[in-house]
């Protein structure tokens, strides 16, 4: 009796912690730690958020090619979610909410954030800088919302892509993520710059400069990122019995003259995620040599995804005629700095998948929402430098390598003495666990 009353009384205990745990996950994107670096903090401007439908006409349709057979044409599409500076009225709360799907693609869930949906844009401080963002094999738009979000009220409109046959809702054949993945970018550029140009742009007609464009991917969407701006595919992986049918992914190979022509000069910076594909054999160092563009690589160093060397850090290191930085979190693993927290469901069982939801949000090692924080301070940092030639980020950025050796030294009054070399915006004893590596061409 008594052993029964004590194993009732452990599941009690274990119910209402896992109650008490799962009411603390309130599906906020938008929870800036008390401990979070300087540039973490969302930026002086309201955001707004709408959902736009785009159609991409014409496209290889890779999920019905036949070896040997010419590849059918579809016209492919594509749902866009973008968030952009706002004008809300006097007494309005910035807060609003985001309906998607759980990573089993079968959950409703319920985002929360500032982006008041469908808001009247802020005209008087446009036009605003342009970020693209892509998402990871499965994912959706607004797995990066908590940087999307928070980078719009920076003075920035961000566009995240719904990558269609890579969402958790249509998850499909690899193939089409491989090619499609830089096309969609691509595409999605092009039509922000119309938007930007005619009446069907709505009320962000104007606003939109698609002269100073950034992208941000992560994973697939990083792979997508590092071939749009420049890193031509080998024509081993072109040719890999795993790639496109029909060597369809030459279009995309290096040296191609299609491919070189399709480069485009109004991307001025690019952020990748924990990149995949050096280990598939997607580049060599000939083609990552293609990569001019300031670009910023972020990855754990116990990334089992991408790998981080050989892996990431090999992109990064080949890279050779680009500026590029690349933020390592020690001993975390894929999802490094780029998905929001676990959604609250993510915690529970779901049938349609075999791990738990939560594994593909989370880390085991480092706090989803403090990776995030830094993510969003440096992203500020390098996109303030190279799309807003904005010197005063400098400092954030021109750091001691590895931030266990940073020094933090003050005088009495809080003043910093000659021998601080601390990471600059990390309150002390924050910057552990991180390194920052800087590279010019």
């Amino acid at each position: 009796m008594k052993k029964r009353f004590f194993s009732i009384c452990l599941l009690i205990c274990h119910s209402l912690a896992i109650a008490k745990f799962a009411s603390a996950q309130d599906n906020h994107i938008d929870t800036i730690r008390p401990d979070a670096p300087e540039l973490a903090q969302y930026g002086k401007l309201a955001v707004g958020v709408k959902t736009v439908q785009l159609v991409h006409t014409q496209q290889l349709d890779i999920l019905k090619s036949k070896t040997g057979e010419a590849t059918p044409v579809y016209d492919r599409p594509l749902t866009v979610e973008i968030w952009y500076p706002a004008t809300l009225p006097e007494g309005q709360a910035s807060a609003g909410q985001s309906s998607t799907y759980l990573r089993d693609g079968k959950t409703p869930i319920t985002l929360y954030g500032k982006a008041v949906r469908d808001a009247k844009p802020d005209a008087l401080h446009g036009p605003y800088p342009l970020l693209i963002v892509s998402h990871g094999y499965p994912g959706n738009r607004f797995l990066l919302s908590h940087l999307a979000e928070n980078l719009a009220s920076k003075a920035y409109i961000v566009v995240a892509i719904d990558h269609t046959d890579s969402t958790y809702n249509d998850q499909a054949a690899f193939a089409s993520t491989l090619l499609n993945r830089p096309l969609d970018q691509l595409f999605v550029l092009n039509e922000m710059a119309r938007l930007n140009t005619s009446a069907a742009g709505g009320n962000l007609k104007g606003l939109i400069n698609t002269e100073m464009t950034g992208l941000i991917g992560y994973s697939m969407g990083a792979y997508g990122v590092v071939n749009t701006i420049g890193g031509g595919f080998t024509e081993k992986s072109v040719k890999a019995p795993s790639s496109v049918p029909n060597g369809a992914l030459a279009i995309r190979q290096s040296g191609n003259p299609d491919y070189l022509a399709s480069l485009d000069k109004r991307i001025k910076a690019a952020v990748a995620f924990a990149p995949w594909g050096w280990n598939y054999g997607a580049w060599d160092a000939s083609g990552l040599a293609g990569i001019k563009t300031p670009v910023f690589f972020i990855a754990g160093s116990a990334d089992d995804v991408s790998g981080y060397s050989p892996g990431v850090r090999n992109i990064f290191e080949t890279s050779v005629n680009a500026p590029r930085f690349l933020l390592t979190y020690e001993n975390a693993n894929h999802n490094a700095g780029a998905p929001i927290p676990a959604p609250r469901e993510a915690w529970l069982p779901s049938s349609a998948m075999k791990r738990l939801p939560a594994e593909h949000y989370i880390d085991a090692v480092w706090d989803s929402t403090r990776m995030n924080n830094i993510a969003q301070h440096f992203v500020t940092a390098f996109l303030g430098k190279f799309l807003k030639n904005d010197a005063t980020m400098d400092p954030y950025l021109n750091l001691i390598e590895n931030a266990k050796e940073g020094k933090w030294s003050v005088d009495p009054n809080g003043g910093l003495k000659s021998d601080h070399t601390y990471w600059k915006g990390f309150p002390a004893r924050t910057a552990v666990g991180l390194k920052l590596e800087q590279r010019q061409p």
